[in-house]
Order: structure tokens, then sequence, then C-alpha cells
């Protein structure tokens, strides 16, 4: 590994040349910020309005879900009332809503790991590779998008049958390791963000595409990835219709614990709206943190677009 200096060095002088190039146009291009105008009233309340329309669901699941059926039977109120958390206890006796919890952590966290790694690795393959047949893989990759979801479930389940994996965590993990949407996704990204002469220029120096890959591709690739995994992760997090067929019962993640919630107690609308409300607290938690890097990553790929 005493090339890699060498390599990282040839890649910063690399990407100075790139940036360089592409200096000039910018200035030409008058993106500065002194020509950005100021947005009027009409998208400011656009904006609010969005925002509004946004929280809507999230304020109303925790409205009902503050208020006991007796309060709700006499119509909606407009303000929260005091019962959340005796809801809340409820959620927790009738559900093992810990156990869904970590379900929903373990297979989240997995799968949005997996699928930011073998994206990556292939979208870096499609845009910076030249091999037979790349671009009419990359077609077959993106059609299957267009196939539905229920059309695969009958193999698909026969194939969990036969593995074994039915009832357990791996029965939704590997179907979701990776995605065509993903490997799409990075190629756009990697094609556009990733001169080619920056990897010819660390493959002249001795590196394999595995090093140039490591040590140019993965970083450059940063900010979409960092989008790819918190879509996948929320994608995951809320995905009801496989787990609820694959998984027991007794082993379910927090959408399936939520039905059974439902069936429980099918006229009691608070304690199933809190519990969904308990759901969406770690999602809320998620964006606070990673918040930055999603509208850097969306900036950045609407910008090289």
């Amino acid at each position: 590994m005493s090339s890699i200096p060498m390599i990282e060095q040839t890649a910063g002088k690399a990407a100075a040349r790139a940036a360089a190039r592409r200096g000039p146009r910018a200035r030409r291009s008058g993106s500065g910020r002194g020509d950005a105008r100021r947005p009027g009233f009409l998208t400011y309340g656009f904006l609010v309005a969005v925002l509004l329309g946004s929280l809507f669901p999230l304020y109303w699941s925790f409205l009902v879900g503050s208020h006991d059926n007796t309060v709700l039977s006499r119509g909606i109120p407009l303000l929260p009332g005091g019962n959340f958390l005796a809801n809340a206890a409820k959620v927790f006796d009738s559900i093992p809503f810990w156990k869904a919890m970590g379900n929903s952590l373990i297979v989240s966290c997995v799968t949005a790991a997996s699928v930011v790694v073998f994206s990556t690795l292939a979208g870096f393959a499609f845009a910076k590779l030249r091999f037979r047949g790349s671009k009419g893989l990359l077609v077959f990759v993106i059609a299957t998008m267009a196939v539905p979801t229920q059309l695969g479930v009958v193999p698909l389940f026969i194939v969990m049958s036969k593995l074994g994996w039915t009832g357990s965590l791996w029965a939704v993990i590997i179907p979701g390791v990776v995605t065509a949407f993903g490997v799409f996704w990075m190629t756009q990204y990697l094609r556009d963000a990733l001169p080619d002469e920056l990897i010819e220029a660390v493959r002249m120096d001795g590196a394999s595409m595995i090093q140039a890959f490591w040590y140019i591709g993965f970083p450059a690739a940063r900010p979409a990835a960092a989008m790819l995994a918190l879509f996948t992760f929320v994608a995951t997090w809320t995905n009801f219709f496989w787990p609820f067929i694959v998984l027991d019962p007794s082993n379910p993640t927090l959408p399936v614990a939520l039905q059974l919630l439902q069936a429980a107690h099918f006229v009691d609308y608070s304690v199933v709206l809190a519990g969904a409300v308990l759901a969406t607290i770690p999602l809320l938690l998620l964006f606070v943190v990673a918040g930055r890097q999603l509208v850097s990553g969306i900036m950045q790929g609407a910008v090289k677009g």
C-alpha cells in the first residue's frame, strides 16, 4: 500500500486541474451568489403551504392519540389533550413494541448500508468501466423498476421458504440488499461527478481499479450515497407489505406490530395513532441528525444534472 500517498497526490492534482477547467465556465454562467434573486411572497406562501400540508398528518395522529374515545366520540378537537402517555402505555402492553423497534432498526440499518455499498460499486462499474454489454445490462436493471412488487411475491416467498428463512429477519433483509433505483442513481451521479481523467491518472500511477474506487470513487459519491441511505432507511422502516407476509407475529417489525395493535383495538383509534406517533419518532430524529447531508446530496445532484 506504499503507492496510496502517491495516488492521493495524483488525484488531488487531477481534481485541481478539473476544477480549474470548470472555473471559467462557472463564472461565465453567472451563477454567483450576487446574481441570486430573492424569492417573492408567492414563493414563501407556497413553501409554507407545503410545510403545513406535510406536517398535518403527523399533527393529526398526535391530536387523536392524545385523547381518549369518549372525547373523540363528541368530535375531533383542535388542540392536543393530555392522554398521550396513557395511550402509549396501552401500546407497550398490547404489542412487543421495543422488540419490533429493534427489528426495524436492524433491518433498516443493514439494508441501507448494503444498498449503499452494492449500488455504489455497481454505479462505479457502469459509469467508469468499459465492458461488453454494459449498456444493455444497465437498461435491464432500470427496466426491473417497472415490474410491480406484487408480481414477485410468490416466487420470492417460495425461495425464502426453501432456504428456511421465513419468519426470520433474513427474509426481509436479503431481498433488499441492492435496488435497481440505487444502481441507477449512483451510476448517473458518478458519471457526472467523477471525471474520467481522475480515474486514468490514478490508474497510470499504478493503482488497481479497486483502489481507484475506494480512494477516488467512494469519496466522490458520498453526498449521493448519504441521500440514498436515508431514502432506503425510510422506505425499509415504513415497509409493511413484505414483512407482513414473511414474518411471524411474534417477531414483527414496527409496521407489522402496529397492524397487530389495530387488530386488538380496532375501535380505539387513539391507541393506534399513539403507536403510529411513537413509530415516527426515530425517523424524525434521523432527519434532524442527517438532514444537512440529505439537502447537500439533493442540491449537488441537482447541480450536476
